[in-house]
């Protein structure tokens, strides 16, 4: 079975959160290494996948200045990461959604070829992030590549008032990917984690 070329792939950054433990502050557009969140994510994930968008709900002038079409959530009043995903899947116009959240900026710059490649392997309509911690392995699955058939589906979902993510996978066939580097997933859900993410990770330690 043939890989799927990364110009199937359109990329997706989450920035559409409420982000209530950093303040209530517009998350991806707070500062990281000089540029905003959400633009450094753009950067990190852009050389992997064919076509760009993100999903945000406030200062979507800021957001669409970064240079890529930007949708709100696809349901009111911050449902959740989901709701995200389902915008981008309405928009999608390659046969694959790879979503990407704009909190998480050292996530590893092989993502979409080895989720696509465990798609593509298993047959499988979602592929997903994990790591391994505590000696178990522990799925991220707003690091997620989906098939975007599973529009109507998802929409389905959200509809009936689901919320969870992995109620939702676990409708689906799924492959998981596990990454040895737990750090690359480290994310800022607050000011303090944010400000340690401006130091380089070796001097973060493996706490992260």
């Amino acid at each position: 079975m043939a890989a799927i070329p990364p110009d199937d792939i359109t990329g997706l950054i989450l920035a559409g959160g409420r982000a209530t433990r950093m303040g209530g502050v517009d998350k991806g557009l707070q500062n990281h290494l000089g540029m905003p969140l959400a633009m450094y994510t753009l950067l990190r994930l852009q050389p992997q996948v064919g076509a760009m968008m993100i999903n945000a709900n406030r200062n979507l002038a800021a957001y669409e200045a970064m240079g890529v079409p930007v949708w709100p959530d696809a349901l009111p009043d911050y449902p959740g990461p989901l709701a995200g995903m389902l915008a981008g899947l309405e928009q999608c116009q390659t046969p694959w959604l790879l979503t990407v959240p704009c909190d998480t900026p050292g996530f590893p710059t092989d993502l979409a070829a080895r989720l696509a490649q465990a798609a593509t392997e298993h047959d499988a309509e979602i592929a997903m992030a994990a790591t391994r911690e505590d000696g178990g392995l522990r799925t991220q699955p707003v690091f997620c590549l989906l098939r975007a058939s599973l529009m109507e589906d998802l929409a389905t979902f959200l509809q009936a008032g689901e919320r969870k993510i992995d109620r939702w996978t676990a409708r689906h066939r799924c492959a998981t990917v596990e990454f040895d580097d737990a750090r690359a997933f480290f994310n800022a859900n607050t000011p303090q984690e944010l400000q340690s993410l401006q130091r380089p990770q070796e001097a973060r330690g493996r706490t992260g």
